[in-house]
């Protein structure tokens, strides 16, 4: 059946199911980023970005346009990630806008809606670049309006808008150099192509299977708070659940199935034998599942085979336990410090950083910082997360720092939301011009003047990161293979690649320090030993005597180390 027209139970139908091939697609966008580091990245920060106005959408109570057009544009919005989130969620406010007050979409209204989340997402980026999501974006909104007036149904109409997207979206590595030289497009356009294609979906009626969640690794933290409680393991007489249906290929009699229960009792406990004439169903606790399986293949062959490792079960059971309670008493020691600063007057300024590692976290609160959002390049943080920064902190001015370039348009839409305080986003891309910002603040300068100020002192510092790579590919001529050592600098420029940590870093130095140099300043992540970062200061100081060499404990996962030159 056709559809000339869209109501607003049918377009919240194809908004949920094009969530749902963003979140299908969203570890194969993550592999076209052109740098092949361990980020959770584009494809992450697209879908956490729309799964938040998932999340109001499906609260409603009553679906109407005006109704869903919130949803969508104020969840999207506080849930916004990284730069792609932000210029999807940007997408979607400007479309909601021409939607909010119809009753029905139709082609002309589509095109217009389209026009004008173009124009918002355009507007939302200082220095918009083609090649992009945007350029994607705004091909889609130029065929919407050549189509406008044709006749035709919405499922032709938007079968057309995915073709060309398609087609431009396959024209950006024209474009971006950077995009041609890795063999990618650009993974932003990509997400909005397979948002686009699953709202096609849910037009048609079409399920989308929804991806599985995955598997949450405990981390070192939570493996450490549950070993204490390990000892309860030693409870576990028999550790692998053993089951499996045996095709019987001979007979087994009620002596025999007596007999086969015995030997299972005597390798293990918890016996379930269940028999009838052609299959036997066997349950059994036991040290060695082999020996089972051995036996039950004397009277046939086997299927539905499953052995579970139930210690390593209940240690999980015991790390998520622990976990639960470590989440609980960080919440109460939270609330404690937080009903603490409340009843302190109000200050007239006060810093917020975003940062990941408990070592950097430390420097920043030596720095008077107030509050940090733990994220990054492993996690941007949303606007929501900015938000909820700002109201902990009891400041007339508070200073934002993302220390990420994929976390400035969050910060920066997150200040336009507040209102009864004043937001002052310094674009900091790194941690150390992130550190520096801090120390250049002077409580005799204005708000603005300090933002200038600490923006000058930002540009006097290069900095360096030292990580691997995660996938075969070519960068600024250079050929990169899965498991390299990756140096990379200011911008995104790669500074050096090879097969050690340390030789790697020692050559990225080697690209940043120059004769003005004077303070090397090296913070080791936690795969790094302290022994190892103290021999890499003694090599740097040995390479470069006339500089002063600091090294800092970090603990920043993924990056071995974070090096800035100033």
């Amino acid at each position: 059946m056709s559809n000339n027209t869209i109501d607003a139970r049918l377009l919240r139908q194809m908004f949920l199911a094009g969530a749902k091939n963003l979140e299908l697609n969203k570890e194969w966008i993550n592999d076209l980023n052109v740098f092949p580091v361990p980020d959770g990245d584009t494809g992450t920060n697209m879908t956490l970005t729309i799964l938040s106005a998932v999340k109001e959408v499906q609260n409603l109570s009553e679906v109407t346009m005006e109704t869903l057009s919130k949803a969508i544009s104020s969840g999207s919005l506080r849930g916004a990630r990284g730069n792609s989130g932000v210029i999807l969620s940007q997408l979607f406010r400007g479309f909601t806008k021409e939607l909010k007050t119809l009753e029905l979409l139709d082609r002309p209204a589509a095109a217009r809606a389209l026009q004008r989340a173009t124009e918002t997402a355009y507007k939302a980026v200082m220095k918009p670049k083609e090649g992009t999501i945007l350029t994607v974006a705004r091909g889609i909104s130029d065929k919407a309006a050549e189509l406008a007036e044709e006749e035709g149904d919405m499922e032709s109409f938007l079968e057309q808008l995915i073709s060309h997207g398609e087609y431009v979206l396959s024209c950006t590595p024209d474009m971006l150099p950077v995009l041609k030289q890795a063999g990618v497009v650009d993974s932003g356009g990509q997400g909005l192509i397979q948002v686009l294609k699953g709202t096609y979906d849910g037009l048609l009626g079409k399920e989308i299977e929804a991806p599985q969640a995955a598997e949450q690794k405990p981390t070192a933290e939570e493996k450490a708070s549950a070993g204490a409680a390990s000892a309860d393991l030693g409870d576990i007489k028999f550790g692998y659940c053993t089951e499996f249906i045996i095709n019987l290929e001979k007979e087994f009699p009620l002596e025999e199935e007596h007999s086969f229960k015995a030997y299972l009792e005597s390798i293990g406990d918890s016996i379930v034998v269940v028999a009838d004439d052609e299959i036997v169903k066997v349950h059994v606790h036991t040290n060695d599942p082999g020996l089972a399986i051995q036996k039950a293949l004397t009277y046939g062959s086997l299927s539905r085979m499953k052995i579970d490792n139930m210690r390593e079960e209940h240690e999980e059971k015991l790390i998520r336990e622990a976990s639960r309670v470590a989440a609980e008493e960080k919440v109460k020691e939270q609330a404690a410090a937080e009903a603490a600063k409340a009843s302190e007057p109000r200050k007239e300024a006060g810093f917020v950083a975003v940062s990941i590692g408990d070592g950097l976290a430390e420097i920043f609160r030596g720095l008077n910082v107030d509050y940090i959002i733990e994220g990054g390049q492993t996690m941007n943080p949303s606007t929501e997360d900015m938000l909820q920064a700002v109201d902990h902190v009891n400041a007339d001015t508070v200073y934002i720092f993302p220390n990420n370039k994929n976390i400035i348009l969050a910060a920066e839409q997150a200040a336009h939301l507040v209102i009864d305080k004043q937001i002052i986003v310094v674009p900091s891309t790194t941690v150390p011009q992130g550190i520096t910002g801090v120390i250049s603040y002077s409580p005799s300068r204005t708000p603005e003047e300090n933002r200038e100020v600490m923006i000058e002192e930002m540009k006097r510092v290069k900095t360096g990161q030292v990580t691997y790579a995660v996938r075969n590919t070519t960068i600024d001529d250079r050929p990169i293979h899965e498991g390299d050592i990756m140096g990379i600098g200011d911008h995104s420029s790669l500074l050096a690649v090879g097969s050690d940590i340390a030789s790697v870093t020692q050559d990225m130095l080697e690209a940043m320090v120059n004769e003005e140099s004077e303070l090397i300043s090296i913070y080791y992540g936690a795969d790094i030993t302290e022994e190892d970062a103290e021999k890499m200061q003694m090599a740097v100081e040995a390479s470069y005597p006339d500089c002063d060499v600091e090294v800092h404990y970090g603990g920043q996962p993924i990056y071995y180390y974070i090096v800035s030159v100033e």
